[in-house]
């Protein structure tokens, strides 16, 4: 007797994917009220824990001296990630202007994603594609002014964004994975 794996992939809305959603839209409501704080604070965060891992991460190289190899591309990426949390922490406006960037492309990509996801399911497809176009306008806006893109911008396009994800997220829910094995014969 053979057995076969079958996978099915649905779309449901629990208990959790409800209370995560109404938190996500509290989060952006509390970004929107003070964009320039939640803009600074994220950027100083984000330096301060790189430059904790790459300090870990050069550490952690070596306790990898003769055990097999690693050591070279470990203390590598310690070492880089180490820089890059100083420079942000030593440059806040310079990393706020990096990150703005980089929410610029993210927001951009995955508003192309949603777009043509939602052209792929039957179900509640105007909330995907509301949102799809909604990411993509703020990549837009971003990428096509970024000596505009402060931290006020910054803080306005992350808290939109978390009040779009929110929404998205009460209303759709999360996508599940069910694995079953059937037995063949």
């Amino acid at each position: 007797m053979t057995q076969i794996e079958q996978v099915s992939v649905e779309r449901k809305r629990t208990g959790w994917d409800i209370v995560w959603g109404i938190l996500l839209i509290i989060g952006g409501l509390i970004i929107l009220g003070d964009v320039v704080i939640a803009t600074a604070v994220s950027v100083l965060f984000i330096g301060w824990t790189a430059l904790i891992f790459g300090a870990i991460g050069v550490i952690a190289s070596f306790f990898k001296i003769g055990k097999g190899g690693g050591f070279w591309s470990t203390i590598l990426a310690g070492a880089l990630l180490f820089v890059l949390g100083l420079l942000i922490v030593r440059h806040p406006l310079g990393g706020a202007f990096v990150f703005t960037i980089m929410a610029g492309f993210l927001f951009l990509v995955g508003g192309i994603v949603r777009i043509v996801a939602s052209f792929q399911t039957d179900e509640s497809r105007w909330v995907i594609l509301i949102s799809g176009i909604a990411s993509l306008i703020l990549g837009l806006i971003v990428l096509f002014s970024p000596a505009q893109a402060t931290f006020t911008l910054l803080g306005i396009l992350l808290g939109v964004q978390i009040l779009i994800d929110g929404i998205t997220l009460l209303f759709m829910g999360r996508i599940h994975v069910n694995y079953s094995k059937t037995a063949v014969p």
